[in-house]
């Protein structure tokens, strides 16, 4: 059992790693950062958690009767602006009932103004448009205060990801990646988003029905330039490794070459592989295979070597399913596995079917 000097030296590592920032901000500031783009909201995290009209008109209700309402809670990027963490729905609320701007309607995804409707106190306002208020009750609802708890961009990136994940997972259910789209936005995760879909891929992969909803098109993108660029750094915690990846590349990856190179991966094995990438008797692509695959590939792209067809069957080969199943997340798994595979795709070694 560790030692309360162990346990205390323990809390205060981690809390070294947390800084934040307090403040109340006015409902008009807020509108006015999202016209100016200081606010950035994700709309991996929008897709996944809509409120009808009536859960925004309580929204509404609360701050017109001058009722407390739960903190927003921002990550603070670099540049200074800030991203919404855990809030989105409130900060979209307001924007759909008092914005000005046909953008910002746009990116919400609103053809119009929210009308009130559902309100229990304020029956009278049911069916009324902002712009349908008294002026003084507009004044008055702009300037109400909301607090905000900013986490500081002094934090440790990890701790950015863990923080989203806790004040978020459990209300809306986001996969990791869906996670990291939030919080490591940038042209690397737009890309991601844009090659997860591109007609070669598409071609290759067959996913549960759960996987097509949540990102993990984009986590094996991601997967693929992580390990084809960064597996000397990988020690088999995967969910941190493609955290550092995404915070390391989200605006400085080569975005035009990335997407040649995952491109002409996925052409060329849409060509060996003549259809989904399944083995015998699975209705599924098995992921890790299919992630060492195309790493092997591109690295046999990159050394000059003619990709070739193993022969039939060869998504069964003994020694590649043995490295893609099981315990799979260790530095030897993963080395064995795309190693095998890229012998197999240089016709350096025969289909082994045990």
């Amino acid at each position: 059992m560790p030692t309360v000097q162990e346990m205390q030296e323990q809390l205060e590592s981690q809390r070294r790693k947390v800084d934040v920032d307090v403040y109340t901000i006015t409902v008009r500031e807020l509108l006015s950062m999202a016209d100016d783009g200081e606010l950035h909201r994700a709309p991996e995290y929008q897709r996944k958690f809509r409120w009808d009209e009536e859960d925004e008109s309580r929204l509404i209700e609360s701050l017109l009767l001058g009722l407390p309402v739960p903190n927003l809670f921002f990550a603070t990027n670099s540049d200074g602006t800030w991203e919404v963490v855990d809030g989105l729905q409130r900060v979209s609320t307001l924007i759909h009932y008092a914005s000005k701007s046909a953008l910002q309607m746009q990116e919400i995804d609103k053809a119009g103004p929210l009308k009130l409707s559902g309100l229990r106190k304020l029956t009278a306002f049911n069916g009324l448009t902002f712009d349908e208020l008294p002026a003084p009750m507009r004044m008055t609802f702009t300037k109400r205060g909301i607090g905000v708890t900013a986490l500081s961009d002094k934090s440790d990136p990890q701790t950015r990801f863990d923080t989203f994940e806790r004040l978020n997972r459990g209300a809306v259910a986001l996969s990791d990646q869906e996670v990291r789209a939030c919080i490591y936005q940038g042209p690397f995760n737009s890309l991601l988003r844009e090659l997860a879909h591109a007609p070669a891929f598409d071609a290759l992969l067959k996913l549960q029905e759960a996987d097509e909803n949540n990102a993990t098109r984009e986590e094996l993108v991601l997967k693929f330039f992580a390990y084809l660029n960064a597996r000397d750094l990988f020690r088999g915690a995967v969910g941190k490794f493609l955290n550092d990846y995404m915070e390391e590349n989200r605006s400085s990856f080569d975005i035009d070459a990335g997407r040649a190179e995952f491109l002409d991966v996925a052409r060329e094995l849409e060509v060996v592989v003549g259809g989904r990438f399944l083995r015998t008797n699975t209705n599924v692509t098995p992921k890790n295979e299919l992630e060492a695959v195309m790493v092997a590939t591109a690295q046999g792209l990159r050394q000059g070597k003619r990709i070739v067809d193993p022969g039939a069957g060869w998504l069964n080969d003994a020694p590649l399913v043995q490295a893609s199943t099981g315990a799979t997340n260790t530095s030897r798994k993963l080395t064995d596995r795309i190693d095998r595979a890229e012998r197999l795709l240089s016709g350096e070694a025969p289909v082994d079917l045990g």
